[in-house]
């Protein structure tokens, strides 16, 4: 029965397959085989050490890597057969990245409304200059750059060009020397759409000969806006009965507006009111005439829905709707 155990050029790998032989093979003369043939390629290794010696600066300047295996083993005449050497194979080593870039923000989650600061820190490991350098970012749906916050350093940008959600950073033609590193520093503000989309962007770092890239994903919380919108309205003297107002109808003050949950509303000097965070749906409000004296609900000549005291209205998650209220003086004379 031929039997054969490859040996890789590798230290490691060595002295594990010393312990795979002592635990699989229960003779010792596998065992004290094995030991000879390890001794001879330890000897080998030494003979380069120098070489697997070197520094870091070195060895990120090699570029290729060779590994070999051997083999032994005993034929069917209980022969031992040594020196089985297999061809070589070379690799390509990696070489020091032209740039890296790395992207973090503020936080890891968001709701509309909020500022989130993002960082980005670009190095140049190599030990020449970048070449001339540009930095583009592009936003998340429903994010919006504010411009005025960004901020470079030690390189300082002459120009900013925003397309969309994406924007760009020119250097002016600068670069980055050999081990420098540069941070671009801006805040973004999150607005009710950003929770339709992803939260995810991505920034890349690029010059004339290479580009590194870096992606940052925030989660996007609907907060307050998932369940509730804003009602806004008016009550005001409409005098050509259109229900709408316009100039010369002026507005009625301390007009009360009841909600069909209860809520209570009053009017301000102009006769406007606003409501936030309103529970999302068919929300009805109604105009409480005995709040108004001397006056009383105006017809609306275009729409009988507005021939009511009451306001039906839809209204979406985190949306905007909108109850006007039309009255005239209650005997024919507008009032002061």
């Amino acid at each position: 029965m031929l039997r054969l155990d490859w040996i890789f050029s590798i230290p490691g790998s060595a002295c594990r397959f010393i312990g795979y032989l002592a635990r699989s093979f229960k003779r010792r003369f596998w065992l004290q085989a094995a030991i000879a043939f390890m001794a001879v390629q330890l000897i080998n290794w030494a003979g380069h050490l120098p070489q697997a010696g070197l520094s870091p600066a070195m060895a990120q300047a090699a570029t290729n890597i060779v590994n070999q295996a051997g083999a032994s083993y005993v034929d069917a005449n209980n022969n031992p057969v040594t020196g089985i050497i297999s061809n070589q194979t070379t690799l390509q080593a990696s070489e020091t990245p032209p740039l890296t870039i790395i992207k973090t923000a503020d936080r890891g989650a968001a709701e509309p409304g909020d500022v989130v600061v993002y960082r980005l820190l670009v190095r140049n490991p190599a030990g020449v200059a970048s070449g001339a350098l540009t930095i583009t970012d592009e936003l998340p749906l429903g994010m919006q750059l504010i411009e005025d916050s960004i901020r470079t350093s030690p390189l300082q940008f002459t120009s900013i060009t925003t397309n969309d959600r994406s924007f760009v950073l020119d250097f002016g033609g600068a670069s980055l020397g050999g081990g420098q590193e540069l941070s671009v520093v801006y805040a973004a503000l999150v607005t009710p759409d950003a929770v339709r989309g992803s939260g995810r962007n991505v920034a890349q770092a690029i010059t004339p000969t290479s580009s590194a890239s870096a992606s940052n994903e925030l989660a996007i919380r609907p907060g307050i806006l998932a369940d509730c919108g804003t009602l806004v309205g008016r009550v005001f003297v409409d005098k050509n009965f259109d229900g709408e107002q316009q100039a010369g109808e002026p507005g009625v003050p301390n007009a009360v507006v009841f909600m069909d949950d209860g809520n209570r509303i009053l009017t301000d000097p102009d006769g406007l009111f606003s409501v936030a965070y309103v529970l999302s749906g068919n929300r009805v409000g109604t105009l409480d005439l005995t709040s108004l004296p001397g006056y009383t609900l105006a017809p609306n000549l275009y729409r009988l829905a507005d021939n009511s005291q009451s306001r039906l209205v839809r209204l979406e998650p985190g949306g905007l709707a909108r109850m006007n209220f039309g009255v005239t003086p209650a005997f024919g004379e507008e009032q002061g």
